[in-house]
């Protein structure tokens, strides 16, 4: 069918709901609108599916929703009884709708006879990893978009390791979606049905949850002696971590002061235009009550609490907003150095990052004689090195992080977290605030022992239907004639991702690179900088990172600007 024909089907079907109808109705005379909402369907991938919420195939809403649940049914199913029993985790988070669409998912699953175990109310992403394990469920679902802006909704999907599902089982689940061509049409439980099936995730999950994370706390002295008159700053931006982050803070003895105004689960996150805690300008309210009470540091979580920002204040007494990057390299480097002056880094221990996070990761762990790995963007990499070493221990995870503000130290959930990261970034406060030093200093001085490192990404947006495909186009285009220089940096080798090759520059060389399939053009440049370029997974994006190395920050701000006036000729974006 056109998509016109689509539209029409849904909109005299008797089994639309109400308000799905009359919104409908309203874009009846706008063919963009109709085609942007049934000209596509919304794309399922390795991250689940997030998209803008409205009532249409390619769009977030309950049908959407419904489709795809079935499909993971039609999964779960294929496992046996024993799957079945074993049943799904569901979680979500504060956005529009969050709580409709898990209920949703709930009801789809015990309409097939598949055990349910829904929260009763918000939780973060790490929770509901942690639930997956702790339940022994089979999978997990996540009802959130993350950071993105409040019109936007998601779908995550989880493997029986709390980690989000392979891709592999990814892939069934989307033939099984594929296959469900009446979205209306989705079973709905019996009341024996859903009394059986759809059951509360008990509260003892919660408590153990909290439990684990006391266990990872490292400088338990120093926490005793300041944590109770630290003057911190918190903000759950509206989101799910409001609860998590200050029990856990409360648990370990340690003082935050939280944003009132944005205690409220608000669908609207009215008081930030995007609640992504990477931004300062998602940071004022906490950075302007630091101020007030001469806070040094602002934590800051988003809507389902598995990102952190951090701002500090540098030496001119000004809050300064740190990157991923470098709240990553902070944490990197108190975990390992802490852990060695205590005698407690294991002999194999093992850091985790994406490849497009920091250089600086690598002579760090170098230092403390810790191996680095790195693997593809998704933090469910990270919870399957997690999981391969947990049965050949080979090695043991200390610490995993990417660029985009997540982290993780422990192994109780398999995914960011941004719970045991404020818990980590406080103890880190309490630390240096005890040895009469501040995060901010911290960091100068890792500059100054390894070097300045200028990590950087652009993000370039993509419209309309076929943004996903022009997106993968332009990365496909520079596989075809790989750039040797990016002005006066010469390109020592090239990472072709999608075909898992390196090559190198001078010599022709090629080799594996010994990394899951993923479209990427990496380039290595002489200096030890590098450059990526990738399409995002989750948005209509093309991201551009740029990991910088260079005497000094000026240097390097002058070495970017070089770069990405070349990255800019080359893309012609």
């Amino acid at each position: 069918m056109s998509f016109k024909e689509t539209y029409e089907s849904w909109l005299n079907d008797e089994r639309l709901s109400p308000e799905a109808k009359a919104e409908l109705t309203s874009v009846q005379d706008n063919i963009e609108d109709i085609e942007y909402r049934f000209g596509a369907e919304l794309e399922f991938g390795t991250a689940g599916m997030r998209g803008i919420i409205g009532y249409g195939t390619n769009m977030m809403n309950v049908y959407t929703v419904r489709r795809a649940t079935q499909g993971l049914a039609e999964f779960i199913k294929t496992k046996g009884e024993e799957a079945m029993k074993r049943g799904v985790a569901i979680s979500y988070d504060t956005r529009l709708k969050s709580d409709e669409f898990a209920t949703a998912a709930a009801e789809v699953l015990a309409a097939n006879g598949i055990n349910a175990y829904k929260f009763g109310d918000v939780h973060p992403v790490p929770m509901l990893s942690f639930a997956v394990r702790e339940l022994n469920a089979f999978a997990g679902i996540m009802v959130t978009a993350s950071h993105n802006p409040k019109q936007y909704n998601g779908y995550k999907v989880y493997g029986e390791d709390g980690a989000q599902m392979s891709p592999d089982d990814t892939a069934e689940v989307v033939e099984f979606i594929k296959k469900i061509t009446d979205y209306l049409g989705t079973p709905a439980p019996t009341e024996e049905q859903a009394k059986k099936h759809i059951k509360r995730v008990p509260s003892k999950v919660d408590k153990k949850y909290y439990k684990e994370l006391k266990k990872l706390t490292i400088s338990k002295k120093a926490i005793k002696a300041c944590g109770k008159d630290l003057k911190l700053v918190y903000t759950p931006v509206h989101g799910s971590g409001y609860i998590p982050v200050t029990t856990i803070l409360k648990k370990i003895g340690i003082n935050a002061t939280v944003v009132p105004e944005q205690i409220k689960k608000d669908t609207e996150f009215s008081t930030v235009e995007v609640p992504n805690p990477e931004f300062k300008e998602t940071l004022s309210l906490g950075i302007k009550l630091a101020q007030k009470i001469d806070a040094t540091v602002v934590f800051g979580t988003d809507p389902d609490s598995d990102r952190l920002g951090v701002a500090v204040k540098n030496k001119e007494g000004e809050f300064e907003a740190l990157s991923g990057n470098q709240v990553g390299i902070l944490l990197l480097d108190y975990v390992l150095t802490r852990l060695k002056e205590d005698g407690n880094l294991p002999e194999n221990a093992a850091v985790v990052k994406s490849f497009v996070t920091t250089g600086m990761a690598k002579p760090i762990c170098q230092k403390h004689g810790v191996t680095l790995f790195e693997v593809p963007v998704g933090f469910k990499f990270i919870g399957e090195k997690i999981k391969e070493w947990e049965k050949d221990n080979s090695h043991t995870f200390v610490f995993g992080f990417e660029e985009s503000c997540g982290y993780l130290r422990g192994t109780h959930a398999r995914d960011k977290d941004a719970v045991v990261a404020s818990m980590l970034c406080a103890e880190m406060v309490c630390y240096y605030e005890s040895v009469g030093k501040t995060v901010y200093q911290r960091l100068q001085e890792i500059y100054s022992e390894y070097g300045y490192v200028l990590d950087c990404n652009v993000s370039i947006p993509f419209k309309g239907l076929n943004a996903m495909k022009d997106m993968n186009a332009v990365v496909d285009g520079l596989k075809e004639k790989p750039a040797t220089e990016f002005d006066i940096y010469k390109v020592a080798s090239v990472r072709d991702y999608s075909k898992n090759v390196k090559t190198d520059i001078e010599t022709g060389a090629t080799g594996e690179i010994g990394s899951p399939l993923t479209n990427c053009v990496y380039y290595e440049l002489e200096n030890g900088s590098f450059i990526c370029v990738r399409p995002s997974g989750t948005e209509p994006k093309l991201k551009i990172y740029y990991s910088v190395k260079a005497n000094n920050k000026s240097d390097a701000e002058a070495a970017l600007e070089k770069m990405q006036a070349a990255v800019k000729k080359l893309l012609k974006v």
